[in-house]
């Protein structure tokens, strides 16, 4: 059979669909794809939207397990963090008899209260759950968007710092090794 030209929206010939006085038309015997221009077939639609399903299932799967593990990190990261201001607070009550000493009681009475201050800090942080902890901070940036995104743009310089100071430091690594070499 010579090749034809097949009409827009059509991907294949089916073999014996042709009708023998309808040869230059090329309508007859031409099938359609189930999502281009023609009529398409009810098997090809189910199998596409199957296949749809499908993959928003998986997606919503997925998605399910991402904020599942973003919870338990975010979980870790306050334990960590209750951890770290309880050690901070801790340490600044220990010295706070040599800042009597030194400085006077005044000023270790003001260390003392600063140590108070962050271990209920640490504490309160302890206690929070991770989505009563994001509601707390979705709550904050509501109330003064300008002071979140201050600390924002603060947080984000002090990254890049440290990045930029990591990053200087290996090349000066990378130096000194190809020296030695």
């Amino acid at each position: 059979m010579a090749e034809q030209d097949l009409p827009e929206g059509t991907d294949t010939v089916i073999e014996g669909a042709s009708d023998s006085g309808s040869e230059g038309s090329g309508a007859s015997n031409v099938a359609t794809s189930g999502t281009s221009g023609g009529t398409g077939s009810t098997g090809s639609t189910e199998t596409t939207n199957g296949i749809l399903d499908k993959v928003r299932s998986g997606g919503e799967k997925l998605s399910g397990q991402a904020a599942d593990r973003a919870k338990d990190l975010l979980s870790q990261g306050i334990e960590r963090s209750a951890e770290a201001l309880a050690n901070v607070g801790k340490l600044i009550g220990d010295t706070a008899a040599g800042i009597d000493e030194r400085l006077g009681e005044e000023y270790g009475d003001y260390a003392r209260r600063a140590a108070e201050t962050i271990e209920g800090a640490a504490n309160s942080l302890a206690a929070k759950d991770p989505e009563e902890l994001i509601d707390d901070t979705r709550e904050f940036i509501r109330r003064s968007p300008a002071v979140a995104l201050a600390g924002a743009a603060i947080v984000g310089f002090a990254v890049a710092r440290l990045i930029k100071s990591g990053l200087s430091s290996g090349d000066d690594e990378d130096r000194e090794s190809r020296r030695r070499s």
